[in-house]
């Protein structure tokens, strides 16, 4: 099978010639720079600097000759600009704190303090305030709050709909100029879906904007979903509607091409409990997911990605019923979520992509026999039937030991018969 075969045989809960694989197919699929850089050492590959993909988690691209080492089956089908607001171009070479040399784009503009913080801004305009923070020693950003004064009598939701723009004709031939090299690789198509993020907290501060005004602090917007639920509404439902238009956009310029369209990234489970109530879930959020896939499915083949963290058992009915066909990334080491109860109530109903090996303790913790036992046990739980996609449990973090990384390719490739 190719790619896009196999993971297509997965999503449709039929049994592929082997379990498929995604490393780099989205922002919550994928390698931190460094460890990319590591592993192209490993596996002698030649000497160049990793691209950072995404600068807010410095996460990197993969290029064609590591793809084929991992054996990867998913292609990014990355937007043209990046959290940050900064376009995928004009790559200018970077020294990280560690001293690693990567290639960040041309408006990858830091400045840094006497403390060695690292400041990164919207649009990579420095004339503003920063909008995220790496702090001395980091590996990543964390956006800053820039929320002012709430007038709590004149909340006005044009203000917390204003980064919600129509997708532009350079987005879209931006996405077009990719489809080559695609169809060449033969792996599925990983894209995203614009604006559908209904009330993604990483999305609230929008640390791509200059200014930004409305409710962004983390803790007023969770807040709102409690006590400001008529605001809420609509908001979501003029930010659906323009999701719905870019869709239509999307769905002209590149067709079928594309796989799987990420939908939504908003976390509603912690590590033991939820954000919120599945009453809320149902009430406030389910009708526009509901919209949305519901659009997907009716004028595509694509199939609708959630990436949810944490515990989340009370919600999969609800993910379902929403219309997501794919559920990311599948963190069976939160609190009642059993990898075997969630293939045996869920499987055949949701593909699991991810929950091969854990990113908080085995992979950068363990031996590597302990990844090795770990991914062999989670392959062999998730991928009888098909639905089901080899991931980490989230992105694999800095620093993560080398030959743990390994060890979990190598146990990919045992479990698959291809070493």
């Amino acid at each position: 099978m190719t790619g896009r075969e196999r993971v297509r045989t997965a999503l449709e809960f039929r049994q592929p010639d082997r379990v498929p694989i995604d490393f780099g197919g989205c922002a919550q699929t994928t390698i931190h720079v460094g460890v990319i850089a590591s592993l192209r050492d490993y596996y002698g590959l030649e000497k160049r600097p990793v691209k950072v993909e995404e600068p807010y988690t410095m996460m990197g691209r993969l290029d064609e000759d590591l793809k084929s080492v991992i054996q990867t089956d998913v292609d990014s089908f990355p937007t043209l600009y990046s959290f940050f607001g900064i376009a995928r171009d004009g790559w200018q070479e970077y020294t990280m704190q560690d001293g690693l040399k990567v290639l960040a784009p041309g408006n990858f503009n830091v400045t840094t303090d006497g403390e060695g913080k690292i400041f990164m801004y919207p649009q990579g305009d420095t004339s503003v305030p920063p909008s995220a923070v790496m702090p001395k020693g980091g590996y990543y950003f964390d956006a800053l709050m820039r929320q002012k004064p709430l007038d709590e009598d004149n909340l006005k939701v044009e203000d917390n709909l204003e980064e919600f723009t129509e997708i532009t004709q350079d987005e879209l031939d931006f996405l077009k100029s990719q489809l080559p090299a695609n169809a060449k690789s033969g792996r599925a198509l990983f894209g995203v879906v614009p604006g559908a993020g209904l009330g993604d907290i990483a999305c609230v501060p929008a640390p791509w904007m200059k200014h930004p005004k409305g409710i962004r602090d983390i803790e007023e917007w969770y807040i709102s979903t409690a006590a400001r639920q008529d605001f809420l509404h609509e908001l979501f439902d003029k930010q659906t509607d323009i999701a719905l238009r870019n869709l239509q956009k999307i769905k002209e310029t590149v067709g079928d091409a594309m796989d799987i369209a990420w939908v939504c990234g908003t976390d509603f489970g912690t590590q033991n409990s939820t954000f919120c109530s599945p009453g809320t879930f149902h009430d406030l959020y389910m009708p526009y997911y509901k919209k949305v896939n519901t659009w997907i499915h009716r004028n595509t083949k694509w199939k609708t990605f959630k990436h949810c963290c944490g515990s989340i058992p009370d919600f999969m009915e609800a993910f379902i019923e929403s219309g997501f066909d794919i559920m990311n990334p599948v963190q069976w080491t939160a609190k009642n979520m059993d990898p075997k109860w969630l293939k045996k109530e869920f499987g055949g109903r949701i593909t699991f992509w991810g929950g091969g090996v854990d990113t908080q303790k085995t992979l950068p913790f363990g031996t590597p026999e302990q990844v090795r036992e770990e991914v062999l046990r989670n392959c062999e739980i998730f991928a009888p039937g098909g639905g089901f996609v080899f991931n980490t449990i989230h992105n694999i973090q800095a620093k993560t030991p080398i030959e743990n990384v390994v060890a979990m390719i190598e146990a990919l490739k045992e479990f698959n018969g291809t070493k």
